[in-house]
């Protein structure tokens, strides 16, 4: 499956996912529904996957997880802010260059409606 296919699919389960429970949740809330829905789409997901750091051949545990990795190329990262920061930015480009993905998709629960709540990252 190419990543636009891919990317459309997980758009489609987060707007559902926001059409059922709407803004004001916790991110986890989200994250969990639209891991459910993700694979009832038949995707493959992994959840809080761990991303270390590779330095000089040394696999070092930072401590950071992507909180959806679906089928094994996008990584989706989910927020419920008021407005996305530069750090929310750079934390999914750190995934992209630590993992070698190619796309991710940052996305804000906390919005009115969803697809005013979506960044498209590419590295």
């Amino acid at each position: 499956m190419i990543l636009n296919e891919i990317s459309s699919k997980i758009i489609g389960c987060a707007i559902e996912v926001h059409k059922q429970l709407g803004p004001g949740l916790l991110e986890s809330a989200y994250k969990e529904c639209l891991y459910y829905e993700l694979k009832q789409a038949g995707l493959e997901v992994q959840k809080e996957k761990p991303m270390p750091i590779i330095y000089k051949e040394v696999k070092l545990d930072h401590g950071y997880r992507i909180d959806l990795l679906v089928e094994n190329q996008v990584v989706v990262e989910l927020k419920t802010v008021d407005a996305f920061i530069d750090v929310h930015t750079a934390q999914v480009l750190t995934y992209l260059k630590l993992g070698n993905y190619k796309l991710g998709l940052l996305m804000n629960f906390q919005v009115p409606i969803l697809k005013n709540g979506i960044k498209r990252i590419i590295n």
